[in-house]
């Protein structure tokens, strides 16, 4: 079955059937129009159909008179940093991301590093769906010139974000798993910055994904036996675009991705104060963790773009969520997987704390999440019909935010239609695991009828 999105932030689709080139192309010149030939950034990842697409974003984008600055294999949060810092009119990131290897995706961002928000998107679809492009003469056409010293200006920022004298004192050992993707060539200078011992796996260029990228506990296993045999203070495993991390403590526990933002949380607010933004289905921990520091929470629709926004709209410290990103607003306006490994270090070295004690810290619940298969125009109906049947939501407060959410004071449970993929996701979030588990098994069950 073709699998294709055509959306507000960009493109996401199966390769071989869905995501070709011929979409490809017209897609980079809507936004190259829409940009009016301005100087655009260009990275991708390690994935097999990176190359391809690449070829189709630059000239679909040159045809449009853009300057493209081509900054080749890429991690999304160095594209994002970099934005603004070469006054580049927007950038195109072309990775997976969490997604299977069959699967790549165009991300466009905006002039200001961050995803670019619904509104602008919606411009570039209008443009794309008129195939009204500026189609430049022989004469205007675009360029391209290839960048290569990119990383060490985000490094050495990275690093006067941190406290590294601490890092380096701890001389920490750490586990990385950057599943062959487009983090493999940077996580040795993030070690050499931050002087830390490395322990890399997965981290060649193959052009293959050794593992599921999505950073979740089943997929942290490897990286946990390997810590099992080689002892580390702590493990990280990202997605292979470097915007989603998950930890495994030095006993080798993997922890669910929905850990990550709130161990940063809470070491963020140790030394500042203000609003933590999140979206509508992370863990109530966070919330805990700021009530404990003092701050408010604010709870957005899912996907970075309404994160970063609402950061800038309510002058936020931290925002996240819980997938395993985090963004830090005064470093840059991304989900960023070098950023949090510093930060999760930097909060083990100022406390003297090993990473299982950071985990035990946080106010503990149960969380499942399932995914119920289902054709995109057939979830967000399958949802309201759910939400029609109010005899199992019972004395719980409902949203509409973002799909469906219920809460109750022992829990909450959400209802989601995939913007990425074929699906409704399914997520509950309870006091103890079998009322989690069994408000999970009963929404799924529902939309399965409803579907």
């Amino acid at each position: 079955m073709k699998t294709l999105r055509i959306a507000s932030y960009g493109l996401q689709g199966g390769i071989g059937d869905a995501l070709t080139p011929e979409i490809v192309i017209d897609f980079a010149a809507a936004f190259g129009t829409v940009l009016e030939g301005g100087t655009i950034l260009v990275g991708r990842d390690t994935r097999q159909s990176s190359s391809m697409l690449h070829a189709a974003v630059t000239s679909g984008l040159i045809s449009t008179g853009c300057t493209v600055l081509d900054f080749g294999i890429c991690p999304t949060p160095l594209l994002q940093f970099s934005t603004s810092r070469y006054g580049a009119a927007g950038a195109v990131s072309i990775s997976g991301g969490h997604n299977p290897m069959g699967l790549n995706a165009l991300q466009l961002i905006s002039a200001s590093g961050a995803f670019i928000e619904p509104i602008g998107g919606q411009t570039v679809l209008d443009v794309y769906h008129a195939g009204d492009f500026i189609r430049a003469g022989w004469n205007a056409m675009g360029s391209v010139q290839h960048v290569s010293d990119f990383a060490e200006p985000y490094f050495g920022a990275l690093a006067e974000q941190l406290d590294v004298d601490a890092i380096r004192k701890a001389n920490f050992m750490v586990a990385v798993d950057p599943v062959n993707g487009a983090g493999c060539r940077y996580i040795d200078t993030f070690a050499e910055k931050l002087g830390v011992r490395l322990l890399a796996v997965n981290n060649e260029e193959s052009g293959y994904l050794a593992r599921d990228p999505e950073p979740r506990p089943r997929n942290a296993r490897p990286l946990a036996n390997m810590m099992r045999l080689v002892p580390a203070d702590i493990g990280f495993g990202s997605s292979s675009d470097m915007g989603r991390v998950s930890i495994v403590t030095e006993d080798g526990e993997t922890t669910s991705e929905e850990f990550t933002l709130p161990v940063i949380v809470a070491h963020v607010l140790e030394n500042a104060s203000g609003v933590v933004v999140t979206n509508c289905c992370s863990s109530r921990m966070v919330d805990d963790v700021a009530a404990q520091r003092g701050s408010d929470v604010v709870r957005t629709r899912v996907g970075q773009a309404y994160v970063m926004s609402a950061l800038a709209d309510e002058d936020g410290v931290i925002g996240g969520e819980g997938s395993g990103g985090v963004a830090l607003p005064a470093f840059s306006k991304a989900f960023d997987g070098f950023l949090m490994m510093g930060l999760v270090l930097e909060s083990m070295a100022r406390r003297g704390a090993r990473a299982s004690e950071l985990t035990c810290s946080l106010p503990r619940y149960h969380i499942v999440k399932r995914k119920v298969i289902g054709e995109a125009h057939r979830c967000y109906r399958a949802i309201e019909r759910v939400a029609d049947d109010t005899n199992w939501i019972d004395s719980g407060t409902v949203s509409s935010l973002d799909g469906l959410r219920v809460d109750w004071d022992d829990g909450w449970i959400h209802l989601r239609a995939s913007q990425t993929e074929q699906m409704i996701r399914v997520i509950s979030e309870a006091e103890s695991m079998q009322t989690a588990e069994s408000r999970a098994t009963n929404a799924a069950r529902m939309l399965e009828q409803a579907l």
